[in-house]
């Protein structure tokens, strides 16, 4: 079987883990100023062996999985200015065996996500805030936070109706009735920049990230 090229020596515990902190980092929208990691389970008991550390530090550090600096990315923070800390959680019975959490910050900023490694250098996105999706970062994908306004996911399908994008799939989850919501939706082919802009406009959007495809 010939994959895609990646720095090893894991596709599963080193090219997974890198696209999962570049895809963090992507969901952030900067490079953060520090980083904290979890790794779960099987990472747990493996990540530095396997690479997964310096895998995920190259990732938030906007780096390709075939990138030959992955081998040097704690050496790589130190230009970046990022400062990190890691920790194992070893029998996290409730997630996948290849999880990892990471919270990310700059200033007042934060931002948290889990995702997981499903092998071959594949990945999900299992969680953005505390807020449930599932998400593989291989299609266009918007990232919406708003306001639970009565109408609103009408209003976001009819936009992308009107730019000609078919839904691939989409999550919705909020944190309580007329409170925050977060819809995730991945897309089979990109939205117009001005829908987009728009989309930012709108009072009660809260804040729109949008994801090209990662490379893998």
């Amino acid at each position: 079987m010939i994959g895609p090229v990646m720095i090893g020596p894991s596709s599963s515990h080193t090219g997974g883990v890198v696209r999962i902190g570049k895809v963090a980092r992507m969901i952030f929208g900067e490079q953060p100023e520090s980083a904290s990691i979890t790794f779960y389970n099987s990472f747990a008991r493996t990540y530095e062996g396997h690479g997964s550390d310096r895998a995920i530090i190259a990732g938030l550090l906007g780096m390709n999985t075939d990138d030959e600096r992955i081998k040097q990315a704690f050496d790589e923070t130190q230009k970046a200015g990022m400062l990190y800390s890691m920790k194992a959680v070893m029998n996290a019975s409730a997630l996948h065996p290849n999880a990892i959490r990471v919270l990310m910050q700059k200033g007042e900023k934060k931002t948290e996500v889990l995702g997981i490694s499903r092998g071959g250098g594949l990945i999900s996105i299992l969680e953005i805030d505390g807020f449930a999706c599932n998400f593989s970062a291989q299609s266009k994908t918007m990232i919406i936070t708003a306001h639970d306004v009565k109408g609103s996911i009408a209003f976001i399908t009819n936009i992308l109706a009107s730019d000609d994008c078919n839904i691939a799939t989409m999550t919705v989850n909020r944190s309580g009735k007329n409170d925050i919501a977060k819809l995730v939706i991945e897309m089979d082919s990109g939205l117009k920049p001005i829908s987009l802009e728009y989309l930012k406009s709108l009072n009660w959007v809260i804040d729109v990230v949008y994801l090209e495809n990662v490379e893998i």
